[in-house]
């Protein structure tokens, strides 16, 4: 999205209903509902995010602060986002988002209904358009294609309605910000509740509404059914989110008592070399993890300029990659470490080495793997001069729709 200084639009989404429609209260709200794998709401912000909107508003049911920090934590990248209570119509709830974006002074802002997930970022980009073409106010709308029927009192047919000029509007909606908060309020004022969507209010109070052309997915979640098809649709584009990362560190050896691999002390004639304890499994490993959600390398995290971190037992260093995997939704499936060495054996301890892993991640011990292979006398490794790792990491976040 293209911003300016002219042009610097904010984003309310309207969450606060109870969503009786959909039955089954006992599922909870239908915006905090599963779909493909997360929370309606959970999609509906991710687009947004993806959009760069600067600001986002979240009107949200008092009652639901627990489960919207549950949906909002599974939002990749989530930015910018806060929520207000909404209060008990849906207009009350939209002037409470619009009166939080009062701080931030946006020039424009979308109004939109949390349990319509499936519009694209083209669709935003029409409204974008209108409005920096000078559009007061902005309304996504699809032209009705079924023929309408007018009933009587007894549900017979009375009239058959004409189509032309007839659309069915969509969110978001949008607005010069300054004339649509003086409209909600004004129709504060004058006792006026009967409006079912912004841009109705907008036209009441004398805005022209420019129509822009929708998008079909871009449907509504009202009913039980509803939900269902819009769950089997995301299920069916399901791709699992499993990342693999790699890791290598070597360490040199000098003459000392004994070398730790995996967390194991293993008396020998040398150590390694380092400032922590310089378990280079343990090292490698990190790294391996750490490179599942882009968050750098043992360096960054442990830099061997800060004396803290001297003589440290290297098992810090990966249980603390193994807790951030886990803060972005990460379930670690499998640690792999191959240890290349002339000596000391590593066979005789290779249980508990993976015993030492299986701990320090938290994970089964059939998911911890621990190989060693020799340098065949070739180079610093076969000259016994030092012990080189590689790890594997495989970690699942998830699915991505």
């Amino acid at each position: 999205m293209y911003q300016s200084k002219s042009f610097k639009p904010a984003i309310v989404i309207v969450a606060a209903g109870r969503g009786e429609r959909a039955g089954a209260p006992e599922e909870g709200p239908k915006q905090y509902r599963l779909i493909g794998g997360k929370p309606v709401i959970t999609h509906t912000i991710a687009q947004f995010s993806r959009w760069s909107a600067p600001d986002v508003v979240v009107v949200i049911h008092p009652d639901d602060e627990n489960l919207f920090g549950e949906a909002l934590a599974k939002v990749p990248d989530a930015k910018n986002i806060r929520f207000v209570h909404g209060g008990a119509t849906r207009q009350q709830s939209v002037l409470a988002g619009l009166s939080a974006l009062e701080d931030t002074h946006p020039s424009h802002v979308l109004i939109h209904d949390a349990v319509r997930p499936f519009f694209d970022l083209a669709l935003l980009d029409r409204i974008a358009d209108a409005l920096k073409a000078g559009a007061q106010a902005v309304l996504p709308a699809i032209a009705v294609a079924d023929t309408l029927k007018k009933a009587d009192t007894n549900q017979f047919v009375a009239d058959t309605v004409s189509r032309t000029g007839l659309y069915a509007a969509q969110t978001p909606q949008a607005f010069a910000f300054e004339p649509i908060i003086t409209a909600h309020r004004k129709a504060v004022e004058e006792g006026r509740t009967d409006f079912t969507d912004d841009a109705g209010i907008a036209e009441w109070a004398g805005m022209p509404v420019r129509l822009v052309e929708g998008l079909a997915d871009n449907v509504k979640l009202t009913l039980k059914r509803d939900i269902a098809m819009a769950d089997e649709k995301l299920s069916r584009n399901l791709v699992a989110d499993i990342r693999t990362g790699n890791g290598y560190d070597v360490h040199k050896l000098v003459p000392g008592d004994g070398v730790t691999l995996c967390g194991v002390f293993i008396p020998h004639n040398m150590m390694l070399s380092g400032h922590s304890d310089a378990d280079v499994a343990m090292h490698a490993l990190t790294d391996a993890l750490l490179a599942t959600c882009g968050e750098g390398d043992i360096g960054d995290h442990f830099p061997p300029s800060d004396p803290q971190w001297r003589g440290a037992a290297s098992n810090i260093f990966l249980a603390h990659a193994a807790a951030i995997v886990r803060e972005k939704g990460g379930v670690i499936l499998n640690a792999d470490v191959s240890l290349i060495a002339e000596a000391p054996k590593i066979g005789p301890h290779r249980l508990a080495m993976r015993e030492s892993l299986s701990h320090c991640l938290k994970i089964d011990m059939a998911r911890c793997s621990v190989k060693a292979t020799t340098n065949e006398t070739i180079g610093f490794v076969g000259r016994g001069e030092g012990i080189a790792a590689i790890a594997t990491a495989t970690v699942s976040y998830g699915v991505i729709s």
